[in-house]
């Protein structure tokens, strides 16, 4: 199969296996960049709850144990199959409907356009998972246990604000997935090509390194991206019902107020240590179940 040939359908199921190698090695520290990013603003003479990543990480397993870093995992790994399923479905679909023949090579800006269409498909599994998942990862700092796990969390959503507080923050998963989505498949498609040419082999010939690498330096460049987004996201979305009247807007206003521009970028540092192992991990288990597909099913 040549390596510009696209099967929506093969990047549907490498996809999806691609996802759960993602959240099984990169979710204690989603934990620990959200507790960071949802901390309230410390009184005047007191310290925040956590000083930084690795005071978060110690705070959490002295506290609740090593599970507490796995806190609202089920979430992401019920959601993940369909979820990067469909992303890489959507850059699968994304990149035929720009090539003219079947063998037709892309050029970054295509690719970024095709990751942009992944990143609008994911979006409607992407949103209420996200809420659930946020809510569970705060939910030990509140000192009250809410909700009893993911289904008992998206019931209470359900029951008090309907379908539309289920889906909260929709727009702001827009507003982080759509370009980053672009970026994330860009670079990496890019990094594979330069890499195949250069030891002057097909992709499916590259070695296991060059694909974790490619993948780990992906991961970071779609995180730089998407960090803003995903703080005003994670506040959002944590928030308690009509917290902000004005949407994103009343989220950016306040903590630009409280904590000016870095605040923007609470979590960078969990999110970027994540992102490499854990987008290593996905597009590794991705690549490897593309070449399993490839092979039993040639056509």
């Amino acid at each position: 199969m040549s390596d510009n040939k696209v099967s929506p359908t093969k990047n549907f199921f490498a996809g999806g296996f691609g996802g759960m190698c993602l959240v099984a090695s990169g979710h204690p520290l989603d934990t620990i960049k959200v507790r960071l990013q949802t901390q309230p603003k410390p009184e005047p003479g007191q310290q925040p709850n956590y000083a930084g990543l690795m005071d978060c990480a110690r705070k959490t397993v002295a506290k609740e144990g090593f599970k507490g870093l796995y806190k609202g995992m089920a979430a992401p790994i019920v959601g993940v199959t369909p979820m990067y399923a469909v992303c890489f479905l959507g850059f699968g679909i994304g990149k035929k409907l720009q090539q003219k023949h079947e063998d037709d090579a892309l050029s970054t800006l295509q690719l970024f356009n095709a990751g942009c269409l992944a990143g609008v498909a994911t979006t409607v599994i992407m949103a209420p998972g996200e809420r659930i998942k946020c809510l569970l990862q705060i939910q030990a700092d509140s000192g009250t246990k809410k909700y009893a796990g993911p289904m008992d969390c998206a019931k209470q959503l359900y029951k008090t604000g309907g379908i539309r507080s289920v889906y909260k923050g929709t727009a702001a998963t827009l507003l982080r997935d759509v370009p980053a989505s672009g970026v994330y498949f860009a670079v990496y498609e890019t990094l594979l090509l330069k890499a195949a040419e250069y030891q002057n082999k097909a992709r499916k010939d590259l070695n296991p390194g060059i694909v974790l690498t490619c993948g780990g330096l992906t991961g970071i460049c779609n995180w730089v991206v998407a960090i803003v987004p995903d703080t005003l996201k994670s506040r959002y979305q944590t928030a308690p019902e009509g917290t902000y009247k004005n949407g994103l807007r009343g989220v950016f206003a306040e903590i630009m107020r409280e904590s000016g521009p870095k605040g923007l970028f609470k979590g960078l540092s969990p999110v970027l240590v994540r992102a490499f192992p854990a987008n290593a991990a996905c597009f590794f288990g991705y690549e490897m179940a593309m070449r399993v597909l490839n092979v039993v099913f040639p056509n």
